[in-house]
Parts: structure tokens; C-alpha cells; sequence
């Protein structure tokens, strides 16, 4: 056989191996046949079959930054990372994004759309139950879903719904979700980690007693502290390998890279980029860098002084080093931005002329808006991502060549979801990435999203979001996404430093598939039920 037929065949005895389709003698066999020898044959079994094949058993530990003791289970007010990642072990979503970024089926096992994508059909899986043994039906999807969507809903996730104009039922298993107008992205839409599925009574759902349909139910939980859980039996998906998992809150990045070094943990969520080559030297750990979507803003409240002058907003973003941020606070380990929040490694990106670090244009604007002597605060917090305080410092430093004094605040870790962002003016926020740019804009951007942070309002850029959720052809769809990312960049109130790469850590034991996603940390708080012990 040749090179290309040799390859396949050992692609494929890889996977039936992993998945114990075949024994050790037949991938043996198989090896040979394809002409490797004896000594490659047997490596590969032992560390692409053997490594790779997920084993159960084990409490998987994990420490994790971005907790706080104001976290809440109501999952319209999720927003900490602790939260996002404890969702993902408990709770269960209509859908997912795979492990390989793309859509996959989590309670919903397949869908389809009218033509006009404004009305879509889902079928749900059977046999899915609750912790509490309750089963799930298509009921307890429709309120999950409604719960977002009332006129007194204080969700996060209610612009998200807000061109749902019905949900009705067929049955047990069938949702049908009717749009206002069509939407080819609500699939994607439905991963998003605020729309659980919650068991419901007449309609009302229940969030707090911690009940879901997860991998993992919780045994003992304490906000800003740890969460327990131990295995749901009666999980409808394959995966959920360990016995147990345990979270712990490290808001500390020293605290975690030491509890991991010292084995108190198995992974953890962060790595902290200035000490990143000691940790890649310690005996037993592996670093995880995956390219992701994740960015950092830096939001100004476009409705309060001195930042409702576009001229200052744009002085602001002149007056930033994008680059020697990268350099110097990422280590490398990011790629620049361009104040809108679509990377380029995401749909739809618009390849935009690149703003650069312009002290004298940044000068230009500030006369322009008569903020010659410019003095602003700027509020982070190291919990919210390893270095995030040094970043405002080191901006601080470089906008003073364009005359302009930023007071960088060191904020609490405890309480900054609620006491500081949505709050303060100016202020240091990280995202995760969204699968499509419809869910980023509705999300924060849209003029009356619950978490539009810069309080920005922009009628074209409403109008062209509207449009876009409908529009089929996919050459136009680019059009208007394009136009709407060059809004952001020049009239939008956040500045866009980066998109940071996750860089996250396990011990060598802990194993998982060769692809991992990089929309939140640990495989897209997904690494509960596909990784394992090896």
C-alpha cells in the first residue's frame, strides 16, 4: 500500500483502539500490515492507544481563580469563572461546543429549521434525569429557556432570547422554539452558559436547590471556598470517567501553580505567565496552550464623563501598546486586538486596518475634545486574570507620552463581578469566546443587553445586529458583521488589548483527547466528563 493509504489505515486502527474496538493483537496486526515495525507498532499502542483510552475512577481535583463568595446558582446571574466552570459539572445545556470547537448535541441529540431559520425543532434525548431522579421533559426545557426571557427578568441571558417570540412543546421530547424573525445562529446560541436546563414545576423552574441533569451532582457546596461532587449514574451522555471532582477557589496564581506542583491538585485554570517557564520545569507537569477567542476589555461607561466624547474614547485607544502588552505581560501567549471583540481565529472576522500606539494622534484627539491633562481611574484585579493589574500599570506608563494620567485602583478579588464591573466607568474585564459574533454583539453590545458594559449606543450598529441574525447568504452576513466590528473600533466605548491564549496546567496523569476547546478554560469547562486518570 502506499504513504496515503499506510496513514489511513493507521489513523483508523488509532481511534477503534481508543475506543476498545480492537484488541492489542489486532492493532498489532494492523501496524505491521500498514509497515511499521515491531518496536513503532508497540509505542504507539503504548502511548496513542493505551494513554489515550479514558479509564474511570479517581476524585479529580482542581483549582480554580475567579471565585467569590457572592456567587449565586441562579444561573441569569453567572458570570465568575468558578461559576461558568461548576455549571458545566452539574447542569446541562440544550447543546455544546465540542472539543474541537465546534457544535455538538448535549440534551438536545438533534435539530432542524424552517427555511427562513425562524423556526427551529428540536428532539431532545430520552431517558435524561434529574439528580434528584426527576425526569426531564421538554417542559422543563421550555421554562428553563423562559426563565430569561420574562419582562421582570434580571438575566444576563435575556437579550440572548429576545428574538424569541414562542415556545411550545410536542410531547415530551420535542421543543419548538419560534423566532421573531430567523436566526441561523441559535444553536450555537444555546450552548451559552447561562441557558441550563432546570427542573421546573407549572412552569416555574428551580434553580437554587442545585438540581440538574450534569455529569457530576453536588455533595457539599461553599460559595468564594470548594464544591464537591460525586458521579450522576444516570448521565445520558458517555464520559464523566472520574468518581468525583472537587473545586477549590485559588484566586492566588501563586497559590495554584504551587498547589499544583506539590500534587494537593490535579489541574488548575490559570497559569500565571510571568513565572510560566518555572512551571513548565517541574517534575510530573503539563502545560495546556490553546488558541482561543478569549479577550480582555477595557469598557468606559460611554454615558459618563469624560468618556462620552468619542475623541477621548479614541485617545484612549491610541494611547495603548498593544504589542508590548503582548510581549510583556502575556509572554507571547496571545494575539493583538483590535477594539472589537471578534478574533481572528473566530467566524466572520473582519481584517480591519490595525490600530497601533499613537501617543501623538492620541494628543490630537484629547485637543479635539478639549481633555488636554486627561485623568482617569482605571479598576482591576489580579482574580480576574494572572497579571491584570500589571497590564493597567504598564498602560498607565504608556499613555503618559500622549499626556494622559491613568490612576490604576487594585480592586478586591471578592465581590469584583458585583461591586466593580457594571458599576465603575473604567474598569479591566476578561471574556470567554462566543461561537458566532451574534452572541458576543447581543451579549455586550447590543443597546439594551443587561451586560452591555461601556453603556454604548450605536443605532447603525443595532440595525445592521438585527439583520444579520436573519441573513442567509453568507457573503452579505460577513458584510454587516464587518461594518459592525469597524463600529466598535472606532465609535465603540471598550478598548480590546488581545486575545489571550488559555494557558492552563494538570498533572501528567490526568489525560484527555488530543483536541481540547479553547472557549473557557479546561477544555471549555467541559474537561469534568471527557478527561480522565490515565
Amino acid at each position: 500500500m502506499d504513504r496515503r493509504e499506510s496513514d489511513r489505515l493507521i489513523k483508523s486502527l488509532l481511534e477503534a483502539g481508543r475506543k476498545q474496538r480492537v484488541s492489542r493483537r489486532h492493532f498489532m496486526e494492523g501496524s505491521l500490515a500498514a509497515g511499521l515495525t515491531v518496536a513503532a507498532a508497540t509505542s504507539l499502542w503504548t502511548k496513542d492507544v493505551q494513554a489515550q483510552t479514558p479509564k474511570r475512577g479517581g476524585l479529580f481535583r482542581v483549582g480554580v481563580h475567579d471565585g467569590n463568595t457572592t456567587d449565586s446558582m441562579d444561573p441569569g446571574t453567572t458570570e465568575s469563572v468558578y461559576m461558568i466552570q461548576m455549571s458545566h459539572i452539574f447542569r446541562s445545556y440544550l447543546t455544546e461546543i465540542t472539543n474541537t470547537n465546534q457544535l455538538g448535541p448535549d440534551i438536545a441529540v438533534s435539530w432542524s429549521a424552517s427555511d427562513d431559520a425562524s423556526e427551529w425543532r428540536f428532539e431532545l434525548a430520552s431517558g435524561v434525569t434529574f439528580h434528584s431522579g426527576k425526569p426531564l421533559t421538554a417542559a422543563d426545557a421550555k421554562a428553563s429557556l423562559d426563565y430569561h426571557r420574562g419582562e421582570d427578568s434580571a438575566s444576563a441571558a435575556k437579550a440572548l432570547l429576545a428574538d424569541v417570540e414562542d415556545i411550545t412543546t410536542e410531547g415530551d421530547n420535542i421543543l419548538i422554539i419560534k423566532m421573531k424573525s430567523g436566526n441561523a445562529d441559535l444553536p450555537y446560541l444555546l450552548s451559552d452558559y447561562h441557558l441550563v436546563m432546570l427542573p421546573s414545576v407549572d412552569g416555574k423552574v428551580d434553580w437554587a436547590s442545585g438540581d440538574g441533569t450534569g455529569p457530576y451532582k453536588i455533595v457539599n457546596h461553599e460559595p468564594g471556598v470548594a464544591t464537591e461532587f460525586t458521579r450522576h449514574e444516570g448521565w445520558h451522555r458517555e464520559g464523566a470517567y472520574f468518581d468525583g471532582v472537587r473545586l477549590t477557589v485559588l484566586n492566588d496564581a501563586n497559590a495554584r501553580q504551587t498547589a499544583l506542583i506539590t500534587g494537593d491538585v490535579d489541574a488548575i485554570t490559570d497559569v500565571d505567565l510571568k513565572t510560566i517557564s518555572l512551571l513548565q520545569r517541574a517534575p510530573g507537569v503539563v502545560l495546556d496552550n490553546v488558541a482561543s477567542g478569549s479577550h480582555v476589555t477595557l469598557p468606559m461607561f460611554c454615558d459618563v464623563a469624560p468618556f462620552d466624547n468619542v475623541d477621548v474614547r479614541l485617545a484612549l485607544k491610541y494611547a495603548i501598546d498593544r504589542q508590548e502588552i503582548i510581549d510583556r505581560i502575556l509572554f507571547g501567549y496571545g494575539s493583538i486586538g483590535n477594539d472589537h471583540p471578534i478574533a481572528p481565529s473566530l467566524p466572520y472576522w473582519a481584517d480591519l486596518e490595525q490600530r497601533v500606539y499613537d501617543p501623538e494622534k492620541a494628543k490630537f484627539h484629547l485637543k479635539k475634545a478639549g481633555a488636554e491633562g486627561l485623568k482617569v481611574s482605571l479598576s482591576a484585579a489580579d482574580s480576574v486574570m494572572s497579571g491584570a493589574v500589571d497590564m493597567c500599570v504598564l498602560y498607565s506608563e504608556q499613555a503618559k507620552a500622549a499626556g494622559i494620567d491613568i490612576e490604576v485602583v487594585r480592586e478586591p478579588a471578592d465581590g469584583y463581578w458585583s461591586n466593580v464591573w457594571l458599576v465603575k466607568p473604567f474598569v479591566f474585564v476578561q471574556w470567554g469566546a462566543r461561537p458566532t459574533p451574534d452572541v458576543m454583539f447581543s451579549l455586550a453590545y447590543k443597546d439594551d443587553a443587561a451586560w452591555n458594559e461601556s453603556h454604548w449606543q450605536n443605532p447603525r450598529f443595532n440595525e445592521l445586529l438585527l439583520q444579520a441574525k436573519s441573513e442567509l447568504d453568507d457573503a452579505k452576513r460577513t458584510q454587516m458583521y464587518a461594518e459592525m466590528q469597524m463600529l466598535c473600533k472606532d465609535d465603540g466605548g471598550t478598548i480590546v488589548p488581545f486575545f489571550r491564549n488559555r494557558t492552563m496546567a494538570r498533572r501528567e496523569n490526568v489525560q484527555h483527547p488530543e483536541e481540547i476547546a479553547g472557549n473557557w478554560e479546561l477544555d471549555g469547562a467541559r474537561g469534568y466528563h471527557r478527561w480522565w486518570f490515565s
